[in-house]
């Protein structure tokens, strides 16, 4: 009896021990996946922003990622009620007309994130890669403050200094940055620094109001999200239809919606439209910390790529900048001492992103795969969707 107990705690052990070390394995692999996301995203919106030749619309483009991933929400649907089209229709026939008034709640953060996607197309065309990656962390700081307003989080010592170094950061690389531009673009290029920049800070800053908003709305509400993710991307097409005749109609009448549509350009909208998707299957083996290398990473690569593709100089000022957003970056994922107060982790990687409006992380993490009924999605600015 006693041996075959015995065999029984080792055989567990064997199978703990396992388990481990395939966790360990799937741990590297997300962190590797979430740096090529983050990094690749910023990357090749750069790079097909700034090819030569005939330039595709950027407001068709966010109006094709909201019609991709609306889609994708209502296959998931569709596959949660068992491929019952009728049953189907009814659920979302009473989830967003009859609920009208739960719905139009979503109309807020929708405007927000169509807007900020407009003006990453805008932030990435006027700046260079590596500065536009950089800076953009400052996301996390408005979210943090708008956590703290809205939602009465609190944050530990570590973290405000965490948000004091990625200001500072930030700072210094943008009084780096004034006034240059990449060499490879310099003479041929209409480029605008002060546009971009000022399109990235309220890209910032409506990244940090709608995904606090976003997240009060789903805490306070037992709705699907795949049902409030539809609901977003409904107004988010309407929305980005209204842009695109505002700003491009006369344009897209004469050449086309789909003008300028290369193979990077496709790739460039399924990376927007399902990277947050890719990661939010991946990052359920990783953790706060693991995302914070993520972005760190992913702001080195940035910056390392850039000077091969689009000969970005980079000198000593720079690099302590970044090397300070860095640092700030992974200072706040780090996870509270015991006994504290729950940290605002509302904000995520340009991911990270991203990403993508933003709800709380870590603990509160679901599987995608094996709980497809309990989990969801929720929307990050920067790169789509991620779980919750």
């Amino acid at each position: 009896m006693a041996a075959g107990k015995h065999s029984q705690a080792a055989e567990e052990k064997a199978a703990s021990r396992g388990q481990s070390e395939v966790n360990k394995k799937l741990k590297y692999i997300s962190l590797a996946v979430l740096v090529v996301q983050n990094a690749s995203l910023i990357l090749s919106i750069r790079y097909v922003r700034t090819l030569p030749g005939d330039r595709f619309f950027a407001t068709s483009a966010v109006v094709m990622a909201e019609v991709l991933k609306v889609l994708t929400c209502l296959l998931i649907i569709l596959l949660q009620k068992r491929c019952n089209v009728k049953q189907t229709l009814l659920f979302l026939l009473d989830s967003i007309v009859f609920q009208y008034k739960d719905t139009l709640k979503l109309a807020v953060p929708s405007l927000i994130y169509t807007l900020q996607n407009n003006l990453q197309y805008i932030a990435i065309s006027n700046l260079p890669a590596a500065t536009f990656q950089v800076t953009y962390q400052l996301k996390i700081l408005t979210t943090a403050l708008f956590s703290v307003l809205m939602l009465r989080k609190s944050l530990s010592r570590v973290q405000w200094v965490s948000l004091l170094l990625l200001f500072a950061g930030v700072a210094i690389v943008q009084v780096q940055q004034e006034g240059k531009k990449e060499a490879s673009v310099s003479d041929s290029s209409n480029q605008n620094y002060t546009v971009g920049l000022v399109a990235v800070v309220i890209s910032c800053l409506s990244s940090g109001f709608a995904g606090v908003y976003f997240e009060k709305i789903l805490k306070g509400s037992s709705a699907s999200v795949w049902v409030r993710n539809v609901q977003l991307g409904i107004f988010g097409m309407a929305l980005g239809m209204l842009g695109l005749w505002w700003n491009d109609g006369a344009a897209i009448a004469e050449r086309g919606f789909l003008f300028g549509y290369t193979d990077m350009v496709w790739c460039v909208i399924f990376n927007q439209a399902f990277g947050g998707l890719l990661v939010a299957v991946v990052v359920k083996y990783a953790d706060n910390i693991l995302k914070g290398f993520a972005t760190s990473f992913s702001i080195i690569v940035s910056t390392v790529m850039s000077i091969y593709l689009f000969g970005f100089h980079v000198d000593l000022l720079f690099t302590a900048g970044a090397g300070l957003v860095i640092g700030a970056v992974y200072m706040y994922s780090l996870p509270k001492a015991a006994g504290g107060s729950s940290s605002s982790s509302s904000s995520s990687s340009s991911s990270s992103s991203s990403v993508l409006p933003r709800t709380t992380e870590g603990a509160e993490m679901e599987a995608f795969l094996p709980k497809i009924k309990d989990g969801g999605l929720t929307r990050e600015p920067e790169h789509g969707w991620k779980m919750i």
